[in-house]
């Protein structure tokens, strides 16, 4: 019964996601398949999922500890103050903050984390910036 309730959630959740991306303006100048494409094929995706889960659900699922659910929290808050922070502190900074306590979460090494986050939050703006020419800020003062 909880796959088919969270099935129904996503699905909900899925159609509202459809409509809110039908309600994208087009540039002038864009790209052939406009900025709805992306959107309607995640919410297309996520619909077919939640079906798929509504159809099928799980015999007997297993719910996982606590522990889990305040990590998925921890993550969460993490990845709202990311998205707060990018445009006052630049692009490097708060991806090595996130991505740094993001890889603590997941293994607790104090110094892998640190040469991760370091090292995502420069290979990404390397990428991003040069790669692919979006006009991103690497500090808060350029």
């Amino acid at each position: 019964m909880t796959d088919q309730l969270f099935g129904l959630m996503i699905a909900v959740l899925a159609l509202a996601f459809f409509a809110s991306a039908s309600q994208l303006e087009s540039p002038f100048f864009s790209d052939p398949l406009g900025p709805r494409a992306f959107p309607y094929m995640i919410s297309v995706t996520a619909f077919l999922a939640a079906g798929t889960m509504i159809a099928k659900p799980d015999v007997s699922p297993k719910w996982p500890k606590f522990e889990t659910f305040k990590r998925l929290f921890i993550s969460l808050i993490i990845l709202v103050l990311y998205a707060y922070s990018l445009k006052p502190l630049g692009f490097i900074i708060p991806t090595a903050l996130a991505s740094g306590t993001l890889s603590f979460q997941i293994s607790s090494r104090f110094s892998s984390a640190i040469i991760i986050g370091i090292t995502l939050s420069v290979g990404l703006f390397l990428i991003f910036k040069f790669g692919l020419r979006l006009s991103l800020f690497a500090w808060p003062w350029s």
